[in-house]
């Protein structure tokens, strides 16, 4: 699980058919004093998350268990908005 900020979204024209109705938001990875932490990633939101939110994910198989059918093939998805840290 790890932190990142919401800084956009993402139109995707094609979807795989487990992705057809998921919003696909891009994501900046910070750190625990939230300081950007590599690059840009794209995840698919789970909890109906905007931009400028602090929101976790899970990454590989947990991203994939996120979504209804589960294993969809995604690399992260965001579980949950923060509000305090």
């Amino acid at each position: 699980m790890y932190l990142a900020r919401v800084v956009g979204t993402v139109v995707a024209e094609t979807k795989y058919e487990g992705l057809a109705a998921q919003k696909l938001l891009l994501v900046q990875p910070v750190d625990h004093q939230r300081n950007p932490n590599g690059g840009l990633e794209v995840a698919v939101d789970t909890v109906r998350a905007g931009p400028g939110d602090l929101v976790f994910l899970v990454g590989s198989r947990e991203a994939a268990l996120a979504l209804e059918p589960s294993f969809v093939p995604v690399d992260a998805a965001i579980v949950g908005i923060v509000d305090s840290v």
